[in-house]
């Protein structure tokens, strides 16, 4: 246990960047927990993680608006998840830029989605800033606080690891059924 612990505080960091760039939720959420522990600084886990989030965000959008060929190839099974997020661009204006961050599904078919527009780059770029900032302050600051309750219910899960995939598939089922039922076809 010592030596996940020791690689954790070497390697953390670096996993923690490198997850933020596609999300991050999960990454920074145990980051958290490790600098209520100790194990991390909080002080360093709460900028990576914003930096890594606004950088691939930003990927996201310039690999959509100038290599859109390349994008559309690996996209194309997911044709109407990539409508349902233009349905909710024009529903939600801007402020879909703020509500994805916190949204799991939707995290990187936004940025793809504002990228095939001719959404302005700037004002995307300091709307996903933003909303990157508030992003991991409070994903940050809340799995800190929140760390010796989840430090507690992780302890529950291992006492009954047969909660933890009852957990999971309730959430991928949720999550699953929402996306399904989302962009399925209207019959008219």
């Amino acid at each position: 246990m010592e030596d996940t612990f020791s690689n954790l505080e070497t390697y953390g960091y670096i996993g923690l960047f490198l997850y933020s760039l596609g999300g991050g939720f999960i990454a920074l959420i145990g980051a958290g927990v490790l600098s209520f522990m100790g194990k991390m600084d909080l002080a360093l886990v709460i900028p990576i993680a914003f930096v890594a989030n606004a950088l691939g965000d930003v990927l996201l959008f310039y690999m959509a608006r100038y290599q859109k060929s390349m994008m559309m190839d690996g996209l194309r099974k997911h044709r109407r998840k990539l409508a349902l997020a233009h349905i909710m661009m024009k529903k939600r204006g801007s402020w879909i830029i703020f509500i994805q961050k916190f949204v799991y599904g939707i995290k990187t078919l936004i940025p793809i989605a504002i990228g095939l527009t001719k959404y302005d780059f700037k004002k995307f770029a300091i709307l996903n800033v933003l909303s990157a900032a508030v992003w991991a302050l409070v994903f940050g600051f809340g799995s800190y606080y929140s760390g010796d309750a989840l430090v507690k219910a992780a302890g529950v899960v291992g006492d009954k690891p047969w909660i933890a995939p009852i957990i999971l598939v309730v959430f991928g089922g949720a999550l699953w059924l929402y996306m399904h039922k989302a962009t399925k076809k209207k019959v008219k």
